[in-house]
C-alpha cells in the first residue's frame, strides 16, 4: 500500500526531532512513500527556516537538502504531481470535512494523497491525521 508522507513527518527522517527515530524506522518499511511537489516546496521552506532561527547552519541546511533530493532523485521517494485540478479537489474536501479545522496546505496535501492512491498517511499534524482518518485513509500518527 502506498503512503503518502506529510512534510511534518518527513521532516523527521532528515532532521533531529522527536521521533525521528519512529520514522526512521517506519518509512523504511512503506512500500510506497508518495510526497508530492507542494512537499518539496515545503521542505525547502522548512530548511530555511530552521537555519533562520538557528537550529543549526547553513552547511547542515544544505547537506539536508541534498539528502532529500536525493530521495526524490532515485525514486526513494515517488514525488506525486501538483495539479490545478488538486486546488479543486482541496476545495471540495474543506467543504466536506467542516468540523475538521483543515487548513487550506492540508487539504491540498491530502487532495494529492487521495488523487495519488495513497492507502495511508504519515504526519506528525493531529488535524491533518484527523482529517485522513475521516476519509478513510490508515494513519501513521509521529506527533
Amino acid at each position: 500500500m502506498s503512503c503518502y508522507i506529510d512534510t511534518s513527518a518527513l521532516a523527521k527522517w532528515y532532521l533531529p526531532e522527536p521521533n525521528s527515530e519512529a520514522f526512521e524506522s517506519f518509512v523504511i518499511e512503506v512500500d510506497d512513500p508518495v510526497i508530492s511537489r507542494l512537499t518539496v516546496c515545503e521542505m525547502r521552506c522548512l530548511l530555511a527556516r530552521r537555519r533562520r532561527a538557528g537550529d543549526y547552519d547553513e552547511n547542515f541546511e544544505m547537506t539536508a537538502w541534498a539528502a532529500f533530493l536525493e530521495d526524490t532523485m532515485s525514486g526513494a521517494l515517488r514525488v506525486a504531481s501538483f495539479e490545478d485540478s488538486h486546488m479543486t479537489a482541496a476545495t471540495d474536501l474543506i467543504g466536506r470535512l467542516q468540523g475538521i479545522p483543515l487548513r487550506t496546505l492540508d487539504a491540498l496535501h491530502l487532495a494529492i494523497a487521495l488523487r495519488a492512491g495513497a492507502g495511508a498517511l504519515a504526519s506528525a499534524d493531529v488535524v491533518m491525521l484527523r482529517a485522513a482518518d475521516s476519509l478513510g485513509l490508515a494513519i501513521h500518527d509521529f506527533s
